[in-house]
This record gives C-alpha cells, structure tokens and sequence, in this order.
C-alpha cells in the first residue's frame, strides 16, 4: 500500500455583499472576498487533496483569470477535484480541517460542515473551529483562514 499526504491552506479577507459560506455551509455574517464564493474550508481540503495526488493546486487548476470560476460554488469545484484524484488511482482515506475565526461562532456549524464535506468528499472529514483570540488579521475579524490535511492510499 502507498501512502500520500498534502496540505492545504487558504484565507480570504472578510467583507463584499456574498453570503458567508464554510464547508458548504451558508452562515449568518459578512462574506468572504473571493472569485468564487471565498469558501476558505473547501479550498484548503481541495489543495491537500490536490497536493497528496501529486495534482496542480487549485489557483492553478481553477485560475482567478478564468471567468467561469466567478462566484463559483466551491463544493462543486472539491467534487471535481476529489474525481479528479481518484481517477489518477488514489483513495481518500480521511481528511481533517481547522478553520479559524474571531466571528461568527463557527461551533454550532461543524456539525453540518463536517456531514457536507464527508458526502462531497466520499471519505470522513473532521472540521474543528477555532478563535483568532484577538490575534493578528483572523483576531481582528478582518479574515477567516482553514487548513486542512488529507490522507490517500493506493494498492
């Protein structure tokens, strides 16, 4: 058995007139600033996916300069990139998540993040919330940033 791991990280500043979505999950507060609709949770778990399979990262796979990724849904953008990695022969075997933010309360959340995600992805993926404490952009509340780790094997 063959083992890869990646990691992938993003952030967007907070503010603009889209609706907050984390993990596929619309949430009540500002938006996030981005091409697409800004969901930092799936752009982190679709880059450690994309960088486990030895695959492009997602600004390159989806570039900004691209118009059709304008407002794109960023769960359909991680569908594609997860068929992506198991079309090169790679299984997802787990993905874990932290996403950081001063506001909103991101608890209540991880819930119904964590059951979207693990159904786009087709393996489980834990999300953890977690506060800025009033450090730096994230602490401000001027951002919200995510990490993520993903696990492939193959046979």
């Amino acid at each position: 058995m063959s083992l890869r791991v990646g990691l992938g990280y993003d952030v967007h500043a907070v503010g603009g007139n889209a609706p907050l979505v984390l993990g596929g999950v619309h949430i009540d507060g500002p938006g996030l600033v981005g091409h697409s609709d800004a969901d930092v949770i799936a752009h982190a778990v679709a880059d450690a996916l994309l960088g486990a399979a030895g695959l492009p990262d997602v600004g390159t796979t989806y570039p900004a300069s691209d118009d059709r990724y304008r407002n794109a849904d960023s769960l359909t953008l991680l569908g594609d990139v997860t068929e992506r990695v198991v079309a090169t022969g790679w299984t997802v075997e787990n993905v874990d998540v932290v996403v950081t933010a001063e506001t909103p309360h991101l608890a209540p959340h991880v819930a119904a993040m964590t059951a979207t995600l693990t159904d786009v992805v087709g393996a489980p993926v834990g999300v953890k919330a977690k506060r800025g404490e009033g450090v730096g952009v994230i602490g401000r509340g001027e951002a919200i940033a995510a990490w993520a780790v993903a696990l492939l094997t193959t046979r």
